[in-house]
Order: structure tokens, then C-alpha cells, then sequence
């Protein structure tokens, strides 16, 4: 598979490459990161020929904008696509000693989610002073689960409006969940979802309605989380990680027989849930993050591994993957 690749998002003339970089880790995702490996980082993606960038003001409270923005303002700006995010604004405060917070040695602010005009039109004005660049091509509306209505009735005519203005060139929605970016799909003209776990090796609920509807109107998917978080990258091992908690037993037990199936085929786990999500059409890009260059170039080598047709079809054959999942032949 060509991880440079370019695949345009639904009709808006943004060409992205087929595999990206994330940009979470580079926020100091569960662990710091250096400012010498978050650089390298982004400058090797950008010399081997990703011109894919995601990342968000809630990734780090500003951390990973300033990482890229830092790399990329000295590229020239017609050469690569940058996604960002609204949502969670980032205001001066402390964090409440009860929220959820998986970034580490953060500035002292604080993140409130805000899907007002204002809010947007602040967020997007701030990211874009902490990437010193001036637009980005995408904007997500960030992690709506609790906040619908105002995602909808807000956030996203505001951010149509810069659209229509040419000020960005995409709107979409970034999510650990298919069924509210389906509403989504249903009700506003949504150019791109980017969908966190819900289409991998363990996880294919976004076949049932969210790709249908996306198929039906153009809609791209990017892809986040293809290793659900750790598990499909680890194995079933001990402490392995799924969807940000530890795995349970019927995870475990159906990753070891994942695992099985690699082994019979000299297939690597890691390369097989990077690619298996490529193959469905409506999928634009694959964006999983790594804080270390080395990760990078593994992740790039996994990508592009050659895996046989009979090992997807031994997976269907066992009902270990959705049988309408769309794999080659």
C-alpha cells in the first residue's frame, strides 16, 4: 500500500496523503516528549513525503499546534494539508483535579468545551497564532458526545461560513463514536469525519450506518486510533490497552486469535491494523501519532507491507472481521 498516495476529501480539492501524522502523542500523550523529538518527528514525516497533519488545541492545551506550527511555517504552505480542531477552548486556569486529562506537564490552563460562534472563531484564531501559519485546510468540530445540539446549531454554521468564505477548505467532525457522526452526516453538509477505534481489527460498527451515509454523500473518513489504543499494536499481552482502558478478556481473547491468523501468514499484527481500514473506499487517510521518528518510520514500513489476499479472506473465513468489510480479492 502507497502510504503517499494522495486521495482528495470528498469534492473540496484537499489532497491528502494516504497515511498522515497524528498528532496527540506530540501533545505528551501519557508521557513527555522533547521538543528535539517532536521536531524531528514532524520534519522526517515531512522529508519522506507525508503532506498530512492533525492535531488540535486540546492536544498537549497547545502543545502539539506549536510543535508543528514551529516545523511547517518553514515549508512552503501550498506543499502539505494541516487539520485542526474547535471545541475545547483553552483558557488561562487551573485543571480540575477530577477531569480527564492523558496529557502530562502541561501549561496551566484549561480546557472548556464551548461550541458557541465566539468560541470557534476564538479557538481557530488562537490555533492559528500557536502554529504561526495563516489557515489550515480542515477544521474538526472536537468531541461532541455531550454537546449535540449546539455542535450542530453552532459550531458547524460557523464553520460552513468560513467555508463559504474560502477561509478553510473542509469541515468535518473528529470522534471516538460512529452514531452521532451519522446524525451528523444526516443533517448538515459535512465534508469529512474523523473516526477514532470505530473502523479497526476489533471494531467495524461504522460499517451498520455511518459509511453507508458517508458513501451516499461524499463524505471522507480519516482514520485515528487503528491500534485501539495499544492492544492491536502490543498483542494480548499483559496491561494491553483497548479503547483507553485495559483490555477485557473477550479482547484478549479475540486479538490472540488475530495473532494466530498473522503467525500462519508471516503477517505483522501492527501492519495488518494500519491496513485493514484502507480498503474500505470511503477511508481518505490513516493518521496514527508516535512522539519518535523511529516509531514513524515503522509505522511507514508496516503501511507498506505486502499482505496476502488469503489472510483477509482466513479472517472473514472465521468471523473475525465483519463479512461486508471490503478487502482485496
Amino acid at each position: 500500500m502507497n502510504p503517499f498516495e494522495l486521495k482528495e476529501i470528498s469534492d473540496t480539492g484537499v489532497e491528502v496523503t494516504r497515511f498522515g501524522l497524528g498528532g496527540a502523542a506530540l501533545g505528551n500523550l501519557y508521557a513527555p516528549v522533547s521538543d528535539k523529538d517532536g521536531y524531528e518527528t514532524i520534519e522526517t514525516a515531512y522529508d519522506v513525503g507525508i503532506r498530512y497533519f492533525d492535531t488540535a488545541p486540546f492536544y498537549g492545551l497547545g502543545r502539539s499546534e506549536k510543535l508543528f506550527g514551529r516545523v511547517l511555517r518553514q515549508m512552503p504552505r501550498s506543499s502539505f494539508r494541516l487539520s485542526t480542531k474547535a471545541g475545547r477552548l483553552i483558557v488561562d486556569g487551573e485543571i480540575d483535579p477530577d477531569e480527564y486529562m492523558p496529557f502530562v506537564d502541561i501549561p496551566k490552563k484549561h480546557p472548556v468545551f464551548d461550541y458557541s460562534r465566539d468560541a470557534i472563531l476564538r479557538s481557530l484564531d488562537d490555533s492559528l497564532e500557536r502554529l504561526g501559519l495563516d489557515y489550515v485546510d480542515i477544521v474538526y468540530i472536537h468531541d461532541p458526545d455531550d454537546h449535540y445540539e449546539s455542535a450542530l446549531d453552532q459550531a458547524f454554521p460557523t464553520l460552513a461560513d468560513l467555508r463559504s468564505q474560502g477561509v478553510i477548505k473542509a469541515v468535518g467532525a473528529g470522534m471516538n463514536q460512529a452514531e452521532m457522526l451519522t446524525e451528523f452526516a444526516r443533517n448538515a453538509d459535512f465534508d469529512c469525519f474523523l473516526l477514532a477505534g470505530r473502523y479497526t481489527l476489533l471494531d467495524q460498527i461504522a460499517l451498520k450506518e455511518l459509511f453507508p451515509i458517508c458513501q451516499r454523500k461524499n463524505i471522507s473518513i480519516i482514520i485515528g486510533g487503528a491500534y485501539n489504543s495499544g492492544i492491536l499494536a502490543t498483542g494480548p499481552v499483559e496491561g494491553a490497552h483497548y479503547n483507553y482502558l485495559p483490555a477485557p478478556p473477550e479482547i484478549m481473547e479475540r486479538t490472540k486469535k488475530l495473532q494466530e491468523v498473522c503467525s500462519r501468514h508471516q503477517v505483522s499484527l501492527k501492519a495488518a491494523a494500519l491496513q485493514f481500514p484502507m480498503h474500505h473506499p470511503v477511508v481518505a487517510a490513516n493518521i496514527p501519532g508516535t512522539r519518535l521518528k523511529s516509531r514513524l518510520t515503522e509505522n511507514l514500513t508496516l503501511f507498506s507491507e505486502d499482505i496476502p489476499a488469503g489472510f483477509w479472506a482466513e479472517l472473514k473465513s472465521l468471523g473475525l472481521i465483519d463479512p461486508l468489510s471490503p478487502l482485496p480479492e
